[in-house]
């Protein structure tokens, strides 16, 4: 391949989604990705412009669009993409300038009820690579974030859930949703959007 073949959605564009030497078709998931990853970059900039937090978070924003795809395609979540997302995730909860207790429990409090549901189940209702997931969330985002990210989670995954049951053939309570998507969707909205419910929950009260 040439240079100018490999610049990001620019060359799946020039080309019409051909490869121009054997004009195969190119599936569309590869500039879908190229350009969630050009979004997530913009987003991680203007959320952390220092250059360290911009690398920090962008390298724990890659792992999570590697988690979604993955589970997407295998419905299942690689430990080692979790192993190293729970590194980041309790450094960062030990050595950010904000440390506090609750940051540092934060990961196996969050993780704990999909880790029950996961050892109830023995597997079936939630895999186990859910919750270790979670724990490397729960200790990037902090407990009231964390919390928020979870409950989006839940929700707009039985949203999606009762969509496709309505909408598909075959689709029932029992069939095999990848919950990763879900869990990574509620973790943007926190992150990125300043999302929490409880904080939200304290002014009310």
């Amino acid at each position: 391949l040439l240079a100018r073949e490999l610049i990001p959605v620019l060359s799946f564009a020039a080309t019409r989604g051909h490869c121009r030497y054997c004009r195969s078709r190119i599936s569309l998931q590869y500039p879908t990705v190229e350009l969630a990853a050009a979004a997530l970059a913009v987003f991680i900039f203007l959320k952390h412009p220092e250059p360290l937090l911009f690398a920090f978070w962008f390298v724990v924003w890659m792992t999570l669009l590697f988690v979604v795809l993955y589970d997407l395609r295998h419905k299942i979540i690689p430990w080692q993409a979790s192993l190293f997302l729970g590194a980041l995730g309790l450094g960062y909860a030990i050595f950010n300038f904000q440390f506090s207790i609750f940051n540092l429990v934060a990961g196996p409090v969050l993780a704990s009820p999909l880790l029950f549901i996961s050892l109830v189940s023995r597997g079936r209702s939630m895999g186990w690579g859910d919750g270790g997931l979670m724990l490397g969330l729960g200790w990037l985002l902090g407990l009231s974030a964390g919390f928020t990210a979870l409950m989006v989670a839940f929700w707009s995954g039985a949203i999606v859930g009762i969509i496709l049951m309505l909408l598909r053939r075959g689709v029932t309570m029992k069939s095999e949703l990848p919950f990763a998507p879900f869990l990574v969707l509620g973790a943007a909205a926190a992150h990125f959007f300043y999302a929490d419910f409880l904080q939200a929950l304290q002014l009310f009260l």
